[in-house]
């Protein structure tokens, strides 16, 4: 019901009252992938990231994930713009298990620092996304449709934004 919900345009990416242009110490977060490496946000200087925080026990991260996948899928050979969905609750069997059920190539990371409030306050779905600066230019509590024409115009944007 959610992701009709979704596809009808109520739940839409607010892309202006949750901006922000303050700077994070990039380099104190980090995650890590199913292989063991630690990817820090300060070794993607210069990208574009794209952050979701979600849980397989999350209807609203369940319902937002088809929509995350489309995106994925426009921008996964895009050099600017790297994907990292963070699995809340750091099983990375249930989380590629889930992933493989749908069919979805997403990357799954798990939590490899403590997290800033202002970042993460721990509410399920969170989607990031900084720009190629490490400014937070995006941070939504709640499931939405990222594969809307607004929100890729909006990526399109900050890709075209100098380094």
């Amino acid at each position: 019901m959610l992701q009709g919900l979704m596809e009808i345009g109520l739940f839409k990416p607010n892309l202006t009252e949750k901006s922000s242009t303050s700077t994070t110490d990039l380099a104190s977060i980090k995650f890590k992938n199913a292989d063991g490496k630690i990817v820090s946000l300060a070794d993607l200087n210069g990208k574009i990231i794209f952050l979701n925080f979600w849980a397989t026990w999350c209807p609203p991260c369940l319902a937002e994930m088809p929509s995350v996948n489309k995106l994925y899928e426009q921008y996964k050979n895009d050099p600017e713009v790297v994907f990292l969905l963070v699995d809340a609750d750091s099983d990375f069997a249930k989380a590629q298990a889930y992933m493989d059920r749908k069919k979805y190539k997403l990357p799954v990371y798990n939590f490899a620092s403590n997290l800033p409030k202002s970042i993460f306050k721990g509410s399920l779905p969170t989607t990031i996304v900084f720009d190629k600066k490490g400014r937070v230019s995006f941070n939504g509590e709640g499931a939405a449709d990222y594969n809307s024409p607004k929100f890729i115009t909006f990526i399109n944007q900050l890709k075209a934004l100098k380094n």
